[in-house]
């Protein structure tokens, strides 16, 4: 026989059912497209042990164990991607991640709430814009066409080549993704800032602190776990800087300057129907990623931080 704890935890259990239904059912389509569209793609990870051939499907292909790895650590352009990779991936981590925490400080200083969200609306517009815009509009400005070098031109100066520089094609990209996408970063930094205590301002302000003190002792400290967690999850993509982007843009610098992981998956696997070696390719970038994840989430726990679960 049920004890009466038993049965009214059952109770409880029908109770919190039947109060989060609604919940629940709007939480259903999330859950299918993430199986759909993130879990279901990996039953095609088994092709990167395969001869696999389109023809017959994955249970009918040849079986070739490591072989498609043995060809891909065996390619200098797969080493020459995966180093473009992670040099791209360190300059934007250098460049691009301080500037959404800056924006979002600048942001949470300007008293007017008329013009702080008249700047947030312009700073989260280029996000919705797709890559084929972002890099025609640098196009027409910093190409050999564009606004910047006909101003050179019309003023007897030498023109500027930027678009299809490889020396500046880092520092090209980098920008590309501030203007697209800082903006958009900063939302998840002013959610942490709405959430500090304004009296922490206020009694500092009370012992005499200035704006950069309160911003230094108050401020950043209550960032911070928001910053690590941040700084987890950008090295945990560090290998995916950009498919669409530098497809657009392999051409007019040469591949051995824009070519990264994902494009060189696309060129040598799917353009050359050598579909086992793409998969290849993006089984060890997931893995890469993963341990790059797992490092960084440990580091975290190390300063004394959540990371993004806690121990």
């Amino acid at each position: 026989m049920s004890t009466p704890h038993l049965r009214e935890g059952r109770l409880g259990w029908r109770i919190r059912l039947r109060r989060d239904r609604s919940l629940l059912i709007m939480v259903v389509p999330a859950i299918v497209l993430l199986v759909v569209f993130n879990y279901a793609p990996m039953f095609g990870l088994l092709t990167a042990f395969q001869y696999y051939d389109p023809l017959v499907g994955v249970w009918n292909s040849e079986w070739a164990g490591f072989d498609q790895f043995h060809q891909l650590f065996a390619d200098p352009l797969f080493w020459g991607a995966l180093n473009n990779t992670l040099y791209l991936s360190l300059v934007q981590l250098i460049l691009f991640f301080p500037i959404p925490i800056a924006l979002a400080l600048l942001l949470n200083s300007v008293l007017s709430e008329r013009v702080r969200n008249f700047i947030q609306s312009v700073v989260y517009l280029p996000h919705f814009f797709s890559w084929v815009l972002v890099i025609t509009i640098f196009q027409q400005m910093l190409g050999g066409a564009g606004a910047l070098n006909q101003f050179l031109r019309s003023h007897d100066l030498q023109p500027w080549d930027i678009m299809t520089n490889p020396d500046t094609f880092a520092l090209l990209v980098t920008s590309q993704a501030v203007w697209k996408e800082a903006g958009w970063g900063v939302i998840v930094f002013l959610a942490a800032l709405s959430a500090i205590n304004p009296g922490l301002y206020e009694a500092a302000a009370v012992d005499g602190a200035g704006p950069f003190r309160r911003m230094w002792h108050i401020t950043l400290p209550s960032l911070r776990g928001v910053i690590v967690l941040m700084l987890v999850l950008r090295l945990g993509g560090a290998l995916s800087v950009g498919f669409e982007q530098f497809l657009i843009q392999r051409d007019a610098v040469g591949h051995e300057t824009a070519e990264v992981l994902d494009t060189y998956a696309f060129y040598y696997g799917i353009t050359t129907a050598n579909y086992s070696l793409g998969a290849a390719a993006g089984l060890f970038k997931s893995v890469i990623s993963l341990l790059l994840i797992w490092g960084a989430n440990k580091l975290a726990h190390s300063f004394g931080e959540d990371g993004l679960y806690r121990k």
